[in-house]
């Protein structure tokens, strides 16, 4: 396998599996991750996603990989003449390069977490690493450039001169710094990034699910557009949202002091 996916109890966890090259990615896992967080995106049965990755049990845990990013001798062509996919800017759509999921995401990371793994990190929302974690972009030291979103998250995640410190330098942060500029959630003892990360989709899980979809899309639509455009989108979204079940379930079970029982509609 190169990329596993399983639902569990509204719960999806994407799995890079292909440990015996550090969960390097072909194009054939690409192609698998794009049709698995396709699958997020529209399956109503999933509220939450996990992105993970499958350790190498022969290395120790300060050599462990989350990803290194992409295989460079299978996703790099040597030459092309052919224009025609440069305009295909829907074709296999992943999460780090435009596809829209509004359900939230959660990142495991027990490792190193290289290229383009940084940059499929960068597009999710709650981030848990382990204690020994390495994240850098060294695409430029390769006489490339940061792919899927590299460029562009990066320095709206990071401040400036640590953006370009990752970007121009290549330079790796560690776990400990990665949280201290805000690039991570939490920090955990090795080996425990993945049980954390679940915790963490089961907390998401229980919350309203609508309500958490219109929050991120608010929120992260909100880094492209003026605030009063913001400001209206935000009360649309609002007045929408209060004629869902959920939003009356919610007061409801508040006042007759139990759990709320959300559906998703």
């Amino acid at each position: 396998m190169t990329v596993d996916f399983e639902v569990e109890d509204k719960i999806a966890t994407i799995t890079l599996n292909r440990p015996e090259a550090l969960n390097a990615m072909t194009p054939e896992m690409y192609s698998k991750l794009s049709e698995s967080w396709i699958e997020v995106r529209d399956n109503p049965d999933i509220w939450v996603a996990i992105i993970a990755a499958a350790p190498q049990p022969a290395r120790p845990p300060e050599r462990q990989v989350f990803s290194a990013g992409a295989d460079l001798k299978l996703t790099i062509p040597r030459s092309s003449n052919e224009s025609y996919p440069f305009w295909q800017t829907q074709s296999q759509q992943i999460l780090n390069r435009g596809l829209e999921v509004w359900k939230p995401v959660v990142a495991a990371v027990d490792g190193l977490c290289l290229a383009g793994g940084m940059t499929l990190l960068l597009a999710t929302d709650i981030r848990i690493a382990g204690e020994h974690s390495m994240f850098d972009l060294s695409e430029v030291k390769r006489g490339i450039l940061p792919g899927n979103g590299g460029t562009q998250r990066t320095i709206r995640q990071l401040p400036y001169p640590i953006a370009m410190e990752v970007l121009l330098l290549g330079k790796r942060l560690d776990a400990q710094r990665a949280a201290q500029f805000g690039l991570i959630n939490e920090v955990v003892p090795y080996g425990t990034a993945l049980e954390i990360a679940q915790e963490r989709a089961q907390e998401l899980r229980d919350m309203p699910p609508l309500a958490v979809r219109a929050i991120k899309e608010l929120s992260v639509r909100a880094q492209y557009m003026p605030l009063n455009d913001g400001l209206r989108f935000e009360e649309a979204i609002s007045a929408r949202l209060r004629d869902t079940e959920d939003a009356k379930e919610g007061p409801l079970a508040f006042a007759e002091k139990r759990k709320p029982e959300f559906r998703g509609k």
